[in-house]
């Protein structure tokens, strides 16, 4: 990367040509994908990190090592910021977040090449970028010349020492994290505590290690473990332990598992901020980090918010408003919305949408956007029932 951060073209990632691109999985090919965090633009794949649980099983890419992309970065710079469902300055962005890692030496000069034409576009959107490898401060300097775009780096931190599971030295990441934190100026930090699986990294010394961890970033959020059944025939093949019996579309974070975090991190005394900056959901954390109101309307899942600092939730209270029926009922349908569209105190209730416009209507009004036919149960808000035994709090079956 040369001083302006844009790629060196003699050192750039080659690029598929189209016989190769038609090969892959049709959604591996395709560079936007609209997630709850936001539109994420993946024009790389291929990553050397052998995680044994990452995503890229369900794109039939784990096998792909050496990174490769897709397209020019002028090109899904334009792809990008040209997406239907693209908001200058709202649609939150994801960038290389499915399909490699964004801080690998041969990414990341395309990474920063991407960041700076968007901040050159005076472009004011979320940026989210997750690693778990190195961040030196060369790169945080980078990312503190961005002068527009509001960017946050996560860390992925997950303790787990098991070999065939997660290779990569927990150690990386942590250095990472302190460096990020250390010279944040215009960026924040999260600490992205994750895949936490009870009896693989839930111990008392995974949460004390957590726990430190977690003073050198802006916010910190906890999740379970993305378990479909690709990534469970992978641990088959290869040996691992099976964490679940059942594999779930949701990510599985059992409530004893929750409840062990939730006490460990508990400080009564700090009336404000009982358990400090620690997050169930993503969009929370990034949010609090940036000082603002979550993106994602959680606002109105209240259970969520019970262990958010006081400031957090009067900052979420102040933005969330109730969109009127008809307006969002007129938007649903020119998105293609069939069936009766309702409006209650957590969410907008839709049907005949997938994920995409529903997340651009959640995005939009700043209010959480359901599809009917799967439900967001009590306390299991975007969560599989594995390890939910009981009856919710209000009755509601998980």
């Amino acid at each position: 990367m040369d001083t302006a951060g844009t790629t060196n073209t003699r050192h750039a990632l080659p690029i598929l040509d189209s016989g190769q691109i038609s090969a892959l999985k049709p959604a591996l090919a395709d560079v936007i994908e609209y997630r709850k965090s936001g539109l994420s633009l993946n024009w790389i794949v291929g990553c050397p990190l052998e995680c044994g649980y990452c995503v890229r099983h369900l794109f039939d890419n784990f096998g792909m090592k050496v990174p490769r992309r897709l397209m020019s970065d002028e090109q899904a710079v334009q792809a990008l910021v040209g997406h239907r469902y693209f908001r200058p300055h709202s649609t939150p962005i994801q960038l290389l977040n499915r399909a490699t890692d964004p801080m690998l030496p041969v990414v990341k000069p395309h990474l920063f090449t991407v960041l700076r034409a968007l901040d050159a576009q005076e472009l004011t959107n979320h940026v989210l970028v997750i690693t778990r490898w190195r961040v030196t401060p060369e790169d945080c300097a980078a990312l503190n010349s961005l002068r527009h775009l509001r960017v946050t780096v996560l860390v992925t931190h997950s303790g787990i020492d098991h070999q065939g599971i997660e290779p990569v030295d927990s150690r990386i990441g942590a250095d990472s994290l302190r460096t990020l934190f250390e010279h944040a100026e215009r960026y924040r930090t999260v600490l992205y505590w994750r895949p936490i699986v009870p009896g693989l990294n839930d111990s008392e010394a995974h949460l004390h290690r957590a726990r430190e961890l977690s003073a050198y970033a802006h916010a910190t959020v906890f999740t379970g473990l993305f378990f479909r059944q690709e990534i469970a025939d992978y641990y088959q093949a290869h040996g691992l332990p099976l964490p679940y019996e059942d594999t779930a579309r949701r990510k599985i974070m059992p409530e004893q598992a929750e409840q062990r975090i939730l006490d460990y991190f508990h400080t009564p005394e700090a009336a404000n901020a009982q358990w400090g900056a620690l997050f169930r959901k993503t969009s929370c954390a990034v949010a609090y980090a940036h000082g603002e109101a979550d993106y994602n309307g959680h606002y109105g899942i209240r259970e969520l918010c019970d262990i958010c600092p006081s400031e957090q939730i009067a900052r979420c209270a102040g933005a969330w408003v109730r969109p009127g029926l008809a307006q969002v009922t007129a938007d649903a349908r020119a998105l293609g919305a069939t069936g009766p569209v309702e409006i209650d105190e957590r969410a907008i209730i839709v049907e005949g949408l997938d994920e995409p416009p529903r997340y651009f209507l959640q995005h939009g009004y700043g209010f959480q956007c359901h599809d009917r036919s799967k439900p967001h149960h009590h306390r299991l808000h975007g969560r599989a029932p594995i390890g939910w035994p009981g009856p919710a709090e209000n009755g509601t079956a998980p």
